[in-house]
């Protein structure tokens, strides 16, 4: 498989993402609602995947996001560098003291535990990023003169508001320009889509970034409900869809749009919150390749496993050009992802490539 990368020595940066990175708080082991302390930590779904790939993976990375200019902004800001990324790209916007011109967005998420469900509950209404323009960034500075081998965003920030997916594609459409291949996270959420023209307005936005996109990761709910592609004989609750539905979905979507290189999903079935079947698979050179199946995995944390999917599968696409190999380091470093609290992985390559091999978790010592 070519995904006609460009070369490392052209590009500042081995990958790039565009999204909203929140200041993530955790009660714990306890709940929101009864909460007296709180744990902090940064995350997005789309800045998760470069923070993966610099961090575990050592690949040269940055964020392209907004802040308001204040201490929480601030607070996030060093976070992204602890995760090694570079922050040179964020863009900087006034702000009134109270989040009347513009805010930095809060994600409070609590752990589930067997029976009880994990839960997220976000405050991210008139973020920075959220009101961004393609002005606030030179992407042709970006794509051009610095240079990116990858761009990675989602449908995540696309969501967050009329201007956001108009700054989505404007992005995408300039590392077109320069020869950056794009992957993309369908991750649909009614939620975020319904104050702004809910499943239609999701599917003309979405139907819109995927003509530039090379590497498109979703579920099956993802590719219907964003991309509008239904397939006979799917079960109707899309809760069992086999391997052959699943492959009938993907072609239909490469089919629909011959641009997209690669697809892939992750398959989890959830037992319980903290006892997940988890594995992916992966579309690629007109054949399905399946992961690793871990069965029974147990869940410390399963928020941002998706996330970690995506960087394992975007250095496996990236270093190897090889589907078997990436959906493989994709599924892997997601399992790992999510025995850690926190949106982001706190694994090594060296501990991914162990399970892809098969290793086990006798101690290390």
């Amino acid at each position: 498989m070519d995904l006609n990368l460009r070369k490392p020595e052209e590009c500042r940066y081995d990958a790039l993402s565009l999204g909203e990175v929140m200041l993530r708080l955790d009660p714990g082991d306890g709940r929101i609602r009864t909460a007296r302390s709180f744990r902090a930590w940064e995350g997005g779904g789309e800045y998760n995947v470069t923070r993966g790939l610099r961090k575990c993976f050592g690949l040269r990375t940055g964020v392209i996001t907004a802040f308001a200019d204040n201490e929480v902004g601030h607070l996030i800001e060093d976070f992204i560098m602890q995760g090694g990324v570079d922050t040179s790209l964020i863009y900087w916007k006034a702000t009134d003291g109270i989040g009347r011109i513009c805010r930095n967005g809060l994600n409070f998420t609590e752990r589930g535990f067997g029976i009880r469900s994990a839960v997220g509950c976000s405050d991210r209404f008139n973020t920075a990023i959220s009101q961004a323009t393609p002005e606030d960034f030179d992407f042709d500075y970006i794509f051009g003169e610095l240079g990116a081998r990858w761009l990675h965003t989602g449908g995540i920030y696309a969501a967050l508001s009329e201007q956001s997916s108009k700054t989505v594609i404007a992005a995408i459409k300039a590392a077109k320009k320069y020869g950056t291949v794009v992957s993309y996270d369908l991750n649909y959420r009614p939620s975020l889509w319904s104050a702004i023209g809910g499943l239609a307005k999701a599917q003309e936005v979405n139907k819109e970034i995927a003509q530039y996109v090379d590497v498109m990761i979703g579920n099956e709910e993802d590719f219907t409900a964003c991309l509008g592609l239904e397939v006979e004989g799917n079960d109707a609750n899309l809760k069992k869809l086999d391997i052959a539905g699943y492959e009938k979905m993907i072609r239909k979507a490469v089919e629909t749009y011959p641009n997209f290189k690669v697809c892939a999903t992750t398959l989890r079935q959830v037992k319980t919150a903290t006892v997940n079947d988890w594995s992916a698979l992966v579309f690629a050179d007109d054949k399905i390749t399946l992961s690793r199946q871990y069965e029974g995995l147990e869940i410390f944390d399963r928020v941002g496993g998706g996330d970690s999917f995506a960087s394992g599968l975007i250095y496996g696409l990236m270093t190897t050009g090889d589907a078997e190999k990436a959906v493989n380091y994709g599924a892997a470093h997601g399992a790992l992802a999510m025995t850690t609290p926190g949106d982001t992985s706190m694994a090594t390559k060296k501990e991914v490539e162990k399970i892809m091999g098969g290793g086990g978790a006798r101690v290390v010592r």
